[in-house]
């Protein structure tokens, strides 16, 4: 995108303003011509197989050793490969709820858990 198509507005001016979507042109589409258009479209090319089969999850930050009960392993490895990835984003769920939920403070642990 070069510079001299930037146009800068006022949220007042680009709400008088009119769309330049044809939505007619875009119903009409087959799914066949919109993949086509996505995929020459040199700012945002579609991601290929061979991308996603490329892709790699940020290792965190700090490596530890923590046990975990064989079950808990056991279903995460069901579920593919990278399970220790979806085991990190399970406890960062879990701690964003409890974030959320600060100065609740629940009388007593989680049922298997020891405090």
């Amino acid at each position: 995108m070069t510079e001299e198509r930037i146009t800068r507005v006022t949220l007042e001016q680009a709400r008088k303003m009119k769309g330049m979507t044809d939505w007619a042109r875009l119903d009409a589409m087959t799914e066949e011509e919109i993949e086509r258009n996505a995929a020459e479209d040199p700012d945002n090319p579609p991601w290929t197989d061979e991308d996603w089969a490329n892709a790699q999850r940020v290792n965190p930050e700090k490596h530890i050793s923590v046990w975990l009960d064989r079950d808990i392993v056991e279903w995460f490895k069901k579920q593919g490969p990278h399970f220790q990835g979806r085991i990190n984003d399970a406890l960062r769920a879990y701690i964003d709820v409890r974030e959320q939920n600060a100065g609740e403070i629940p009388d007593k642990a989680p049922p298997g858990t020891s405090s």
